[in-house]
């Protein structure tokens, strides 16, 4: 399933020819596999959510697979031809919110994706919510994206009681 999503979404980036566009949006876009990167470092031993390998895949390169390739090509044909008056732009937000949605509803229904400490597909489409508005709002602002998305993390991970720790690996790094 994850790597049937990432194809549709490469084609679908192919066939409406954004992918040209790729230089407009970069920082953007490196702000959206930032985003789950940071994600998967900060939550790697306590996941709100887990998107369960497939056939092809294990969890590490299914990740990749989002961060590198999925979330920037949505991200892209979310930016692109962005409306200018107000009812274009939250029916933009709109359409891309349902249809992550749906998707999202997809995977829980075919057992991809896995919930734990109380996150659930209500969270994830409350999380839509805020994420497609500031990946708008950082083509636009970046800094002040940089800080309301570092606001909403802190506030994700505290609400959560997500218990961030710094890898043993990194610790031994710096002797600690």
């Amino acid at each position: 399933m994850h790597v049937a999503t990432t194809a549709i979404a490469l084609i679908a980036l192919i066939i409406r020819g954004e992918w040209r566009n790729w230089k407009t949006y970069h920082s953007t876009l490196l702000f959206v596999a930032m985003g789950n990167l940071l994600y998967n470092f900060l939550t790697a031993n306590y996941f709100l959510w887990r998107l369960d390998a497939d056939f092809l895949s294990n969890h590490t390169l299914t990740e990749m697979l989002y961060t590198f390739i999925v979330f920037p090509a949505t991200a892209l044909m979310f930016l692109r031809d962005f409306p200018k008056d107000l009812q274009g732009k939250i029916l933009r937000n709109l359409k891309w919110i349902a249809l992550y949605a749906v998707w999202e509803l997809v995977f829980v229904m075919t057992g991809h994706i896995e919930y734990q400490y109380g996150w659930s597909l209500w969270w994830s489409i409350a999380f839509l919510f805020v994420m497609f508005p500031l990946f708008r709002l950082h083509h636009t602002h970046p800094l002040l994206t940089y800080v309301l998305s570092g606001i909403v993390a802190v506030a994700t991970l505290w609400l959560f009681e997500v218990p961030v720790q710094i890898p043993v690996e990194l610790r031994n790094l710096y002797g600690q």
